[in-house]
């Protein structure tokens, strides 16, 4: 699983001990990652007080187990994997404390909706087999959102996740009665799907009238905090820094983009040094409709492909495809820009799908045109080699290749997203943006990206107000008040994720720069092998790329 054989060495028993326990503890999980083991597959686990607090102590056992083993000699790629290993279950020991389960229906709404929606997207096993699958599943639905409604405990569990897992829980009867008998072709599978969803659609709306009103009883504070946010810096991501310096390196960044874009924008023909007012601009330069929005993303996806094949940037695995699609509707409510769904790592898929962001069904055409205006087309290039290539797409189909399962099941966004962002600069390097309106449209995603930092970081440390945050990405990126607000909202919910970005590319190309002075390879090897070992954290990133 981890090594030719994990019985030659403690660590790699270990890291192979845990690692088949996640994929059991966690069969939703598991699912998303492709897993065909029916306990898996037909199972949404065991979302009882009882039973989360069983799986945090054995979470806290298999680090402890680890923890031991942190100094002994083992094979280098059996090290990686342990630390690794390690920073992912510290996270999971912060969640624990922080009593995440009982903070965020988000945690088992996500669970009924990903779990049946996912492997139709891989669509890695038999129709019929995934259809008994989702049979099994929707009969726990019900089940699975009692338990939501049993473990919200109203004296921490914050009004705004839960007012976002409502708009999440009201999209639940749609999918479950229409947009999932609609994945099935065969006409018998697909009225026995439709029968069978009533119970869940049902659980869904009796959850969606209740977290309606417990919305209203919630005296839970949705911030993080300095401490626990300077932990996942340092303990998970392996950072040498906290919250506070985190925030200091945001504002730097984005002041010297502020200085670069002003003198691009001046250069651009209409444009001014004032780079707002000349993205505005550009940014009236839309798609008529969200469909033709979807066949833009899809032709400039191709083109950066092409594009990183032509420079010889990176190597591409066998078989792999990015899809482009419209956004699942449950991810609509909560999800205001382009997203990936990545291979399923425990199967031999490399298809992957990029997400193009819609908007929700019965949006205002307000909401559609500021969605569109988000999207706009000086934005497409960079947001294309972002999430398809050789960003997000290219990375984990390449790295699920490489054969080694903990990698590519356990991954950091600050890697994962710092990588979209890094490959943003490199084919900027390369001459991808050869066009100097979308050369601007990238330095705006990267000063997008730094006022995450900036936002992000005040956010959760109480320095921010909602508001302001509002207003600070409708200032200081190029954003609609509508897709601020989302953004914001988001930032609420998931804290340090959203300083992943940029943070992570600059990490990156502090290691390539040392990789390339110590004559270690190519730009392509440097490409190759850093992504290849997986989404590490960026300090064992370090490690494999410069060892």
């Amino acid at each position: 699983m981890t090594s030719a054989d994990s019985s030659q060495n403690p660590v790699a028993e270990a890291v192979a001990e845990a690692v088949a326990w996640s994929l059991d503890a966690n069969p939703v999980w598991a699912t998303t990652m492709g897993s065909d083991d029916p306990a898996h597959t037909m199972s949404l686990g065991d979302l009882t007080a009882d039973g989360l607090e069983r799986r945090a102590a054995r979470a806290a056992a298999h680090l402890a187990a680890l923890d031991e083993l942190a100094d002994a000699e083992c094979p280098f790629p059996d090290a990686v994997d342990r630390d690794l290993l390690r920073a992912q279950l510290r996270k999971t020991g912060i969640q624990a404390e922080r009593r995440t389960w009982q903070r965020d229906p988000a945690e088992y709404v996500a669970a009924a909706l990903y779990s049946i929606y996912l492997p139709f997207e891989h669509r890695t096993r038999s129709e019929a087999r995934l259809v008994e699958e989702s049979l099994a599943k929707l009969k726990l639905v019900p089940d699975a959102l009692a338990a939501c409604r049993a473990n919200l405990d109203p004296g921490i569990a914050p009004r705004l996740l839960v007012d976002r897992a409502l708009g999440q829980a009201r999209t639940g009867r749609t999918f479950f009665t229409k947009t999932l008998p609609a994945l099935v072709q065969d006409e018998g599978l697909r009225s026995q799907l439709a029968e069978a969803a009533e119970p869940a659609a049902a659980a869904f709306d009796e959850l969606a009238v209740f977290l309606a009103d417990f919305a209203e009883r919630c005296e839970g504070d949705w911030r993080l905090g300095e401490a626990y946010y300077s932990r996942l810096l340092q303990d998970v991501e392996l950072l040498g820094y906290g919250a506070a310096e985190l925030h200091r390196r945001g504002r730097a960044a984005w002041d010297a983009l502020d200085a670069e874009m002003r003198e691009l924008a001046a250069r651009i023909p209409g444009g001014s040094a004032d780079w707002r007012a000349t993205m505005e601009t550009l940014c009236q330069d839309v798609p008529p409709t969200e469909e033709a929005m979807l066949a833009e993303y899809t032709a400039e996806t191709e083109r950066a492909r092409r594009f990183a094949a032509d420079a010889d940037l990176v190597s591409f695995a066998p078989g792999e495809e990015c899809r482009v699609h419209p956004s699942p509707e449950f991810l609509r409510p909560i999800l205001s820009v382009a997203s990936y769904s990545r291979p399923p790592a425990l199967t031999s898929s490399r298809t992957g799908t990029f997400n193009v962001p819609f908007t929700p069904a019965g949006s205002s055409p307000e909401a559609v045109r500021g969605r569109l205006a988000t999207n706009s087309r000086v934005s497409m290039p960079t947001i294309a080699v972002h999430e398809g290539y050789p960003g997000h797409h290219w990375h984990l189909s390449w790295l699920a290749e490489q054969g080694r399962l903990v990698r590519s099941a356990f991954t950091t966004p600050y890697f994962v997203e710092g990588w979209g962002l890094y490959v943003e600069t490199a084919m900027r390097e390369q001459g991808y943006f050869a066009d100097p309106r979308h050369e601007l449209g990238h330095l705006d995603a990267r000063i997008f990206r730094a006022a995450r930092i900036v936002v992000d970081t005040a956010l959760h440390t109480g320095e921010m107000s909602i508001k302001e945050a509002e207003a600070f990405m409708a200032s200081k990126a190029t954003l609609s008040p509508q897709t601020a607000e989302g953004e914001v909202n988001r930032y609420c919910a998931w804290p340090t994720q959203a300083p992943s970005y940029l943070t992570g590319c600059l990490e990156i190309e502090a290691i390539r720069a040392d990789y390339l002075r110590a004559g270690k390879g190519t730009l392509k090897q440097f490409h190759d092998t850093i992504a290849g070992s997986g989404g590490l954290p960026l300090g064992l990133a370090r490690r494999v790329a410069l060892r």
